[in-house]
């Protein structure tokens, strides 16, 4: 992030839910995840931007740039997915979700980090021990074990392949090829439905690639020289 914002006007917002956003929403559907970004964008006044999506987040911003094309100039996907875990069909993914799902309700909230350590060596297996406890910490501090729950269940209904082809936004895609709960063919099934989209993929078993890692520097020349073609407009 240091990176991005030194060169470019970087903004970020937390998801509805988590982080210094409302927690308490009746509302936590995928549809209000993109409503929600079509409020920040208006509330900046944001007339034509790039945008940056990770994980469930691709599929919000590939949704707003399908309804707001004339507002995106470019996309860029990391770690992203257009089905969700549940959308996948896949049983044995679906299971060992609906028992992370158990995890989460029972331990999310807990002094005890254990619990939390499940989803950190999911997301980010070669986190170094200080990186990992302080992604245990801050899953704790983000969110209520009722919305983490909430989110994840929401999570897995997300499908938006009908989307990928009405893309018109130039896109980067980049995916790691170890990526567990962000398989690496969905990084695929997003470059080959999205129009003339780069795909890029990255020797790392992490969704989120971390600064020690050898294809970090790689992640981070490709976003920057992708956004740079743009002329440096607005990166949300």
């Amino acid at each position: 992030l240091t990176r991005l914002a030194a060169q470019f006007r970087l903004i970020r917002y937390d998801e509805r839910g988590t982080g210094l956003s409302d927690w308490n929403v009746a509302d936590l559907t995928f549809e209000t995840f993109v409503r929600d970004l079509e409020a920040v964008a208006d509330a900046l006044d944001l007339r034509r931007f790039a945008l940056f999506g990770n994980a469930q987040g691709a599929a919000v911003v590939i949704a707003y740039a399908v309804r707001h094309p004339e507002r995106v100039s470019r996309l860029v996907l990391s770690g992203g997915y257009a089905q969700g875990w549940r959308a996948r069909g896949n049983p044995a993914e679906i299971e060992g979700r609906k028992a992370l799902l158990k995890l989460v309700r029972v331990g999310w909230g807990r002094d005890n980090p254990a619990f939390r350590q499940v989803f950190t060596s999911l997301m980010i297996p070669g986190a170094t021990l200080e990186q990992a406890q302080s992604v245990n910490d801050l899953q704790r501090v983000s969110t209520s074990p009722e919305n983490a729950a909430r989110l994840l269940q929401v999570f897995g209904d997300i499908d938006v392949t009908q989307l990928l082809p009405r893309v018109a936004a130039p896109t980067l895609v980049l995916h790691s090829r170890g990526d567990a709960p962000c398989p690496f063919e969905q990084g695929l099934l997003l470059a080959r439905g999205i129009p003339n989209a780069r795909f890029v993929a990255l020797e790392s078993h992490n969704n989120v690639i971390l600064s020690h890692e050898l294809s970090w520097d790689r992640f981070v020349h490709e976003v920057c020289a992708f956004l740079d073609e743009n002329g440096g407009s607005t990166s949300a």
